[in-house]
């Protein structure tokens, strides 16, 4: 999306009061009318489109902008779809149930938060996908606090953090590829060089869940003990029901594409489910589509298990859709094109820089809601200014990452944050204050680039300390 070519040039204050507009109008209705974001964004375009007419840019033009705007998300579309099959087929084989029950077994109430943090980190890092990892041992934590009657905000900020870890670290993640291959950047020099503000990050959050966690035993047990009857009573809590997880991370640590890898582990979770019941093909097709119905009469059970299907992410592609329309309009009326020109235009030193390139990364996440476009935008901008001041590539890298990979799930409105929300059934705006890894990175990133400490910089550069 950033190749569109700009059709007008809007002065930077023009910029700068479409931009507060539109952010308005995103945080009015969703946050004081409780509205879902697909509202205002769509409110968003239709201003968009009256200002680009008022400039006598033909409709025409504008069309194709959203247009062009819109293909950025296709790829993401299909993953989404195979998400929702995924959970589908992950419950009728019995794969995240049986990751409840034996959470229920082995996790400690005392440590509840950090325990989920630490696991999560492990899975996203073997798999490389913070979604993937929210929408399914997420999903089995999630089931867990709500029986054991804990927090699901912190639970929910726990998941992120530890899936946000995984996305940003991990060699098998597109975000990880994409921030170093658009600065070209080896891929593990690049993660290494992201530890000095990740470790402190991962570490100060650990303390912090670890913190937080109970610290007396459950008094609902008899809550407990009925939840795990209750998934006992599916028949679907087996050994062989775990096989499909282990698919996936074999899949990923051979770097199968991502919706391959989805399919084949969708129809791994269909084939085992034939070892504890039988479902007819027009039944299968069926939950694929509309999702699993748990019907074993325990609520609390039947309220966790019954998710997924590729209907239950139509509101995540539906926002995906007019998110990355909006941008394709901001792009072709040049409004992020003059909002970056001024910001580069002041940048002189090495503080500056850096910063300019977080708070860009974090303002695209804010005002289009959209990841890989955070990331691709920060890159594409910043990496002459940095060259500039004699800072290497591989710090451009890290700050696109920092404030753009992991600040997305942060933002109600964004891609991650409906996503989330959408399959753990907590709100953006409840599990952001607990998210600590997601607030913590782009927070370090700034600070160390201020005090000029964990930098590298171009060989021979005379500005390095």
């Amino acid at each position: 999306m950033f190749r569109i070519q700009s059709k007008i040039t809007p002065s930077f204050w023009e910029s700068i009061l479409i931009t507060l507009s539109i952010i308005s109008i995103m945080a009015i209705c969703i946050i004081k009318f409780d509205t879902v974001p697909h509202m205002p964004i769509l409110l968003a375009i239709l201003l968009l489109i009256t200002y680009g007419l008022i400039k006598r840019v033909p409709y025409k033009q504008l069309e194709d902008g959203l247009v062009e705007g819109s293909k950025a998300g296709l790829g993401a579309i299909f993953i989404f779809f195979f998400i929702g099959i995924l959970i589908s087929s992950w419950m009728i084989g019995g794969t995240i149930p049986t990751l409840i029950y034996l959470g229920f077994q082995f996790i400690s109430p005392h440590f509840f938060y950090a325990i989920v943090f630490i696991i999560t980190c492990i899975i996203g890092l073997s798999i490389g996908s913070s979604l993937t990892t929210v929408a399914t041992v997420g999903v089995a934590f999630i089931g867990m606090a709500d029986a054991m009657d804990i927090s699901l905000a912190i639970t929910a900020g726990a998941i992120v953090s530890g899936a946000f870890f995984g996305d940003k670290m991990s060699p098998l993640s597109d975000t990880t590829n994409l921030a170093s291959a658009i600065v070209h950047v080896d891929l593990f020099e690049h993660i290494k060089n992201m530890g000095w503000t990740t470790i402190p990050a991962f570490v100060i959050s650990l303390i912090g869940y670890g913190m937080l966690s109970p610290n007396k035993d459950f008094q609902n047990l008899e809550q407990i003990s009925s939840f795990q009857e209750g998934l006992l009573q599916t028949g679907m809590i087996h050994w062989y029901t775990l096989l499909p997880l282990v698919l996936l991370i074999v899949l990923s640590i051979k770097k199968v594409p991502a919706i391959l890898s989805l399919a084949l582990t969708s129809i791994a979770g269909i084939v085992v489910s034939y070892f504890h019941q039988y479902l007819t093909a027009g039944e299968i097709l069926n939950i694929l589509f509309t999702g699993y119905s748990s019907q074993t009469g325990i609520e609390v059970v039947d309220s966790l298990l019954s998710r997924g299907g590729m209907n239950s992410m139509m509101f995540t592609i539906g926002l995906v859709l007019l998110a990355l329309s909006m941008g394709g309009l901001l792009f072709t009326l040049g409004i992020v094109q003059s909002l970056l020109l001024k910001i580069e235009s002041s940048l002189k030193t090495v503080g500056s820089v850096i910063s300019a390139a977080a708070f860009t990364a974090i303002g695209v996440n804010t005002l289009i809601g959209e990841q890989y476009l955070s990331i691709l935008l920060t890159g594409e901008a910043f990496q002459a200014p940095f060259q500039k001041v004699g800072l290497a590539n591989k710090n451009l890298a890290r700050v696109m990452e920092d404030a753009g990979t992991v600040v997305n799930p942060l933002v109600p409105w964004s891609v991650c944050g409906i996503f989330i929300t959408n399959v753990l059934a907590v709100s953006t705006l409840d599990y952001l204050p607990f998210a600590f890894f997601c607030l913590l990175s782009p927070m370090l990133t700034i600070i160390f680039g201020i005090s000029g400490k964990t930098l590298t910089y171009i060989k021979d550069n005379p500005l390095q300390d």
